[in-house]
């Protein structure tokens, strides 16, 4: 029988803004852990970024499902002692200020160390908590123009290519998620909690691939290729006759073998151009008009058909419309339904990875008022109903309040 997610009793705080450190939170919520999304009284940026729906930002929606909302402001003494006791019991606290922030706000990790030995701290910043560029602002942007993915990204004569989605903070994000959980075993056997530093161009860094090295040892500076790769051919995206496009890779010589043959030559494995990868990289643009012909003479249906059915690796090339509609994205779970107080049921994608007996669940989707839940948050922190009404009238903290009638109070515990 199916139990709940891995992570069931881990408290997380998500006291980060717009993409890299809150989808690591995220995942860890996704899998089980109560996670608590703080957020200044003004809202985090992402609720104000890409397309809205009846005033509901939609991305906001995916990217802070399964957590609880408790609106502070960081800077008033109050909020900061809210945050404090959060993280006196909490597993692990997530952050992406810049460095010096946290201390500034009597919140760094020397303060809750000693307040919670058993605390995992995650920074997320732009250049790390050390370094000459550790104070500067940033961005996914820098990241992947620093990286080396921009420089390696694009066509050979064209200009340098950025995503048009979070590359480096989505990687960052899940790397964030893989060091926490780490993190957390580690602490099964010291008991201790510990800090952990991630730089949002470093995992990219490291997604890039061997460039690097072989600038170090051959002195090649990778160039840009289009949807190319340097290490093996075929491999790049065809257009279809009826105008889609296909991707393929031949990565193994077997399978190249058995797409040669596919496309009537199977002459191509004895032609000393193209019998080995080496030197079919020496011929690229000889195979590549070859199969693009072949591809282009026939539907994407049709190819997509005929491949796969020889073994070969190939993939049609999907929008939006395409991964919604595909059945095995819904059978596995890759894509769930959601049902939403704003916007009704929404589809989004699903938990990964997959876990046997322990598979985790969005259970619900970002809430789009402002500290929905701190009002139940510090209830359950011991503030009572006037404490925290008096926070409100303070201004320390924002979002849901006892009822009027409750104002002034002074209610304990076992009225609310």
């Amino acid at each position: 029988m199916s139990r709940g997610g891995m992570l069931d009793g881990c408290t997380v705080l998500d006291m980060s803004t717009l993409f890299a450190a809150p989808l690591a939170a995220t995942l860890l919520a996704d899998h089980g852990a109560d996670v608590i999304k703080i957020e200044h009284p003004r809202g985090d940026d992402l609720r104000h970024w890409g397309p809205r729906k009846d005033g509901h930002a939609l991305w906001w929606k995916v990217v802070n499902r399964n957590k609880r909302n408790l609106a502070i402001d960081l800077h008033h003494p109050a909020g900061q002692e809210v945050v404090r006791r959060l993280a006196g019991t909490a597993d692990v606290l997530i952050s992406n200020f810049r460095p010096g922030r946290l201390d500034a706000w009597g919140l760094g990790w020397s303060v809750l160390h000693e307040l919670n030995p058993r605390l995992i701290l995650a920074e997320v910043t732009g250049f790390g908590q050390r370094g000459p560029y550790s104070g500067l602002p940033g961005f996914g942007t820098l990241a992947e123009s620093m990286s080396g993915f921009a420089a390696v990204s694009g066509e050979q004569d064209g200009p340098p290519l950025l995503p048009p989605f979070g590359l480096a903070d989505g990687i960052a994000g899940v790397t964030t998620a893989f060091a926490v959980a780490g993190a957390l075993w580690a602490r099964e056997r010291s008991g201790v909690g510990v800090r952990i530093d991630t730089a949002l161009y470093e995992p990219l860094m490291w997604i890039v691939g061997s460039h690097l090295v072989e600038y170090d040892q051959l002195g090649i500076v990778q160039e840009r290729m289009g949807n190319k790769v340097p290490q093996i051919v075929p491999r790049n995206a065809y257009r279809t006759s009826d105008n889609q496009w296909v991707a393929l890779s031949g990565a193994a010589q077997a399978v190249t073998a058995r797409l040669f043959a596919i496309v009537g030559r199977p002459d191509m494995v004895e032609d000393s151009r193209f019998a080995t990868n080496a030197a079919r990289l020496r011929h690229r643009d000889e195979i590549d008009s070859i199969l693009g012909k072949w591809i282009g003479e026939r539907t994407q249906q049709e190819v997509v058909t005929a491949l796969r059915q020889g073994d070969v690796a190939i993939a049609p090339i999907y929008d939006a419309t395409h991964i919604l509609a595909d059945s095995h994205f819904r059978d596995r779970g890759s894509i769930v339904q959601v049902a939403d107080d704003d916007l009704g049921m929404l589809q989004m994608q699903g938990v990964f990875p997959v876990v046997d007996g322990r598979p985790g669940s969005v259970r619900w989707s970002g809430n789009s008022h402002i500290g929905a839940d701190t009002t139940s948050i510090l209830s359950g922190l011991g503030y009572s109903d006037a404490e925290i009404q008096a926070m409100h009238g303070q201004g320390a903290v924002a979002g849901s309040r006892p009822p009027a009638s409750q104002e002034g109070e002074g209610r304990d515990d076992a009225d609310r």
